[in-house]
């Protein structure tokens, strides 16, 4: 059958009647069936509308019975009932049939064997079983869900099945084919005894509103794939949200609402067929996430995970465990991929209050060229026995590179770092502010630093900490270490090369620059200074070349500034205090800003491309200047 016939044959022609309802969403009742112990309430109304379905066998549902109109009885399709349990066979190789289901039963189910793709239109039914799924599609065709536009629907399980033979029966609404939602009406699901929605082949959800209220394991759970690409989606799980065992979850559109214990959004396939890739895309819609159990994460990838366009918060409140099956330590995790993690647009929000809880956790490679970032961790270090993991907002064990986009971090607690990759660290672009507990930007091997506008504040720790190699060609950086013996800039004994820029790097202490490397001139001031206090370096002809307000008070403050209107000949005088007028603030450094001098605590001339004045703390990096 051709696709144009399809989509007609999955129409629904909806009069605009004027039927009257009402359904209590919210509803108040538990949901859940009578036989598997939980007790259904009466406060939940379906409402049927005209509709036109082609190829139609129309389901009826009432109490304890049901009506059936079935015009292809004698082409292949055989219908069984038993009170209100309804069980379909068919045969028909040629034709999609549509089963329309309504009404309203507390001891039913329908259940259906095909050789042929099929739809299932949702008319305003609520179907309750109470010894097993309330859909049971034991076929493995595609199969088409129409919800009814203008119609509530319901769906609950049994927390106990009756089995029958060795068939799979995962959840209230089970499929062995594919599922594909659509339509603009509601369906309400709870899930008693395993998952809400579940398909052994693939989901694609296009449109209608569908709540998935309880599940005690996952709300909605794939084989092959999930893709949604439209409709309003709402999970609340003792499990996870949505989860694919052996593919990808694609996220095109729609509003995603997930509120779980478990991961939220997973792709869990760990097998060794490389033709499987078990990643997570974003590429449009809403996503508003909050997860709650210990170490449980928002979005979980075996593999990769891209955010191309779209609005996502991922809200995690687990503590972190020890893993005794890996022997590790397990966090919770706003973002966790096993595999690489790519930022192109959109809006990205994540924040993490557990023990040991990360933003973005990346077991691969992190890039970010767009969108925006913001992370902020507020949970203390977890520890057991001798091991402990503190709070991060970005770690990636790969390589990390900004080449664009906005990230703000905040973070608060017990050697929480800010932005951190366990190799190379590259920013080329972009605009990052980042305040934390311990170091703010940290990588392993090396920091390229090529452009940009890059702010760090520091509380106890280093503003910029490289344990490998300092590389800055570019850009605009204000980093801010804490008293000594912490750095603005650290990088240790290693090469700390400067070719351009505008950097302040101001704590207790500083790495020296690199001379036979570098070829733009800095100079290092030291004294003391109180918090918001001013400091202005003029050339001789009163030409200002930088004024900055101190962040904080240092009893031995080290100021190292590196800047291209520092030129070898030229005489500088350093002033403290004073007051400025107008001009733009970038967390302390102004720029076009009226000056009006404080007390001269010194001149210098820059003949050499590392110029020391006052009562200075250095490291020197990888060579002496």
């Amino acid at each position: 059958m051709g696709y144009n016939r399809f989509l007609v044959g999955f129409m629904c022609i909806v009069s605009l009647c004027a039927v009257s309802c009402s359904s209590d969403d919210d509803n108040t009742d538990d949901g859940g069936s009578e036989g598997g112990g939980v007790i259904v309430g009466d406060d939940f109304t379906t409402n049927t509308k005209d509709t036109t379905f082609s190829n139609a066998v129309v389901i009826a549902y009432s109490s304890d019975a049901v009506t059936i109109t079935n015009p292809y009885a004698d082409k292949g399709v055989s219908i069984a009932t038993n009170g209100a349990d309804v069980v379909v066979t068919s045969t028909l190789v040629d034709t999609e049939v549509n089963y329309v289901l309504s009404g309203t039963t507390k001891d039913g189910s329908f259940k259906i064997y095909s050789d042929y793709k099929f739809g299932v239109g949702l008319n305003g039914v609520s179907i309750v079983n109470g010894d097993g799924p309330a859909i049971n599609i034991q076929s493995g065709k595609k199969v088409s869900i129409v919800l009814v536009g203008g119609t509530s629907n319901r769906l609950v399980d049994a927390a106990t099945y009756t089995a029958s033979g060795d068939e799979d029966m995962k959840g209230t609404l089970f499929s062995e084919g594919q599922l594909n939602f659509d339509g603009n009406g509601s369906l309400l699901v709870y899930g008693y005894n395993k998952h809400g929605i579940v398909s052994d082949d693939y989901i694609r959800i296009n449109g209608g509103n569908i709540t998935v209220k309880t599940a005690v394991k996952d709300g909605i759970h794939a084989n092959d794939y999930v893709c949604i690409d439209n409709g309003q989606l709402t999970i609340t799980t003792s499990g996870d949200g949505i989860e694919c065992e052996e593919g990808y979850i694609a996220v095109n559109g729609g509003a995603i609402d997930i509120n779980s214990v478990g991961d939220a959004i997973k792709t869990s396939y760990s097998g060794t067929d490389t033709s499987i890739l078990p990643y997570i895309t974003i590429s449009g819609g809403t996503i508003d996430i909050t997860t709650t159990g210990e170490g449980s994460k928002g979005l979980k990838s075996k593999g990769d995970i891209t955010i191309a366009d779209g609005d996502v918060e991922l809200a995690t409140t687990g503590s972190a465990y020890y893993d005794t099956e890996d022997a590790d330590i397990s966090s919770s995790a706003g973002l966790k991929a096993d595999g690489n993690f790519l930022m192109e647009k959109g809006n990205l929000v994540i924040t993490s209050s557990g023990a040991g809880g990360k933003g973005i956790n990346i077991d691969g490679t992190l890039t970010v060229n767009g969108g925006t970032i913001s992370v902020v961790t507020t949970g203390d270090q977890f520890k057991y026995g001798s091991n402990d993991t503190a709070a991060k907002a970005i770690k990636s064990d790969g390589d990390l590179t900004v080449n664009g986009g906005t990230i703000t971090i905040k973070t608060s607690k017990t050697e929480a770092e800010g932005l951190e990759s366990k190799t190379t660290l590259t920013i080329n672009d972009g605009k990052i502010e980042i305040e934390a507990y311990d170091d703010c930007i940290n990588a392993s091997k090396h920091i390229q630093i090529n452009g940009g506008s890059i702010y760090c504040y520091s509380e106890t720790n280093d503003g910029i900490d490289s344990n490998g190699t300092l590389t800055i060609t570019g850009g605009t950086v204000v980093s801010s270490g804490s008293t000594a013996p912490e750095e603005g800039l650290d990088c240790d004994n290693n090469t700390f090369k400067i070719t351009g820029g505008t950097l302040i790097g101001i704590g207790g202490s500083t790495s020296t620059p690199t001379s036979n490397v570098s070829t733009q001139r800095t100079v290092i001031y030291g004294g003391s200074s109180s918090s918001n206090q001013f400091i202005h370096i003029a050339s001789g002809d009163g030409t200002g070349v930088l004024t900055f307000k101190i962040p904080r008070a240092y009893s031995q403050m080290t100021l190292l500034f590196s800047s291209p209107g520092l030129v070898s000949g030229a005489t500088y005088t350093i002033y403290t205090g004073g007051s400025i007028s107008g001009g733009t603030d970038f967390h302390g450094l102004f720029t076009g800003a009226a000056y009006t001098k404080g007390t001269s605590a010194g001149t210098f001339t820059p003949t050499s491309m590392v110029t020391t004045v006052g009562n200075v703390s250095t490291i020197l990096g990888g060579g002496r200047p």
